[in-house]
């Protein structure tokens, strides 16, 4: 192993550790000084554009073997996440009677694909890391048809929805820079290789400005109606977990595979949502994504902690992910 691809794990293992607090600390100066983050507006879909670069040059066909060994698991996974979040974020924002402009970025991040810090979160709960990085993929790849007819769906009766427009964004955003870093990984195996190891402080880094501009961009709003937002999302979140681990139990999973559904449900692409919510709505509805952003992440850490020290007893200790990102 080369000094450089040391230095570069190393220096990945300590921005995976500390994401979730480089989030909230990027989140609270955001909100304390929006000026620093209003420049980056402009660059949130690029800066997505280059997570879901990193997502594409990670992914192997050995990663998609766990769909042959684990269909059931794969299908409950996948059905869940586009049915348990994008319902629990209809109810809960009807429930707390939020304005149209709100109810759209919450009904955004439940109909967005897992987040892929989710893969990070399952290998530290000894969840099964296979059926997750299959799941975030798959979510990834159906999400530029299935969030806008859901966001259509939910919410197309508050707000105008551009369907068609949406496509087109989560097309540039999310599948184009994929399928790039499939065939890159396919035609520069070795450069690529030497690349790998600093793939998560890029995706901690471009989340982190991402996250920085749309607090930034939504700040006043969080200071009249922030409070609120934050017990939706926290719901939201926790209403994922819960509702994913119960589905995944019903049918008889595994309590590695348990987990893996549970997190891979419970957190979203929240980055994703924040970019199309400023892009086709405006910067309040973007909110819901930018609480989701830090939370998801917090709440993540907190679980796999917790499960961490419960070993599953059914099922063998889950693969070592260190080649996978850390997103939002």
């Amino acid at each position: 192993m080369s000094s450089t691809t040391a230095l570069g794990e190393r220096v990945g293992r300590l921005a995976g550790t500390w994401f979730p607090a480089i989030v909230i600390v990027a989140g609270a100066l955001a909100i304390a000084f929006p000026p620093i983050g209003l420049p980056l507006l402009p660059w949130v879909n690029t800066l997505l554009g280059i997570i879901m670069l990193g997502m594409g040059l990670t992914l192997q066909p050995v990663d998609f073997a766990v769909i042959a060994k684990k269909p059931k698991a794969f299908a409950i996974g996948v059905v869940a996440q586009y049915v348990i979040m994008p319902l629990t974020a209809i109810g809960l924002a009807l429930a707390f009677q939020l304005p149209p402009e709100l109810l759209i970025g919450v009904v955004l991040v439940g109909s967005a694909p897992g987040g892929t810090s989710s893969n990070v979160m399952v290998y530290l709960a000894k969840g099964d890391t296979a059926l997750s990085v299959a799941m975030t993929t798959a979510s990834t790849l159906l999400a530029p048809v299935l969030t806008p007819l859901l966001v259509l769906w939910l919410a197309g009766s508050y707000l105008p929805v551009d369907a068609w427009a949406l496509f087109q964004s989560i097309i540039f955003i999310v599948l184009i820079p994929v399928v790039v870093g499939v065939v890159l990984r396919l035609l520069l195996p070795k450069v690529v290789q030497a690349v790998l190891p600093w793939l998560p402080v890029v995706s901690v880094v471009g989340i982190t400005l991402v996250v920085v501009a749309v607090v930034a961009g939504s700040a006043a709003t969080i200071l009249t109606v922030g409070l609120l937002v934050a017990l939706v999302v926290i719901l939201h979140n926790g209403v994922g977990y819960g509702l994913g681990f119960l589905a995944a139990k019903a049918v008889g999973l595994d309590t590695s595979a348990q987990r893996a559904v549970a997190i891979e449900v419970g957190m979203q692409n929240s980055g994703l949502a924040a970019g199309l919510a400023r892009t086709h709505f405006s910067p309040e509805s973007a909110l819901p994504a930018a609480i989701f952003s830090v939370w998801h992440n917090v709440s993540g850490s907190l679980l796999a902690s917790f499960w961490s020290r419960r070993p599953p007893k059914d099922a063998a200790p889950a693969a070592a992910v260190e080649e996978q990102p850390v997103a939002s």
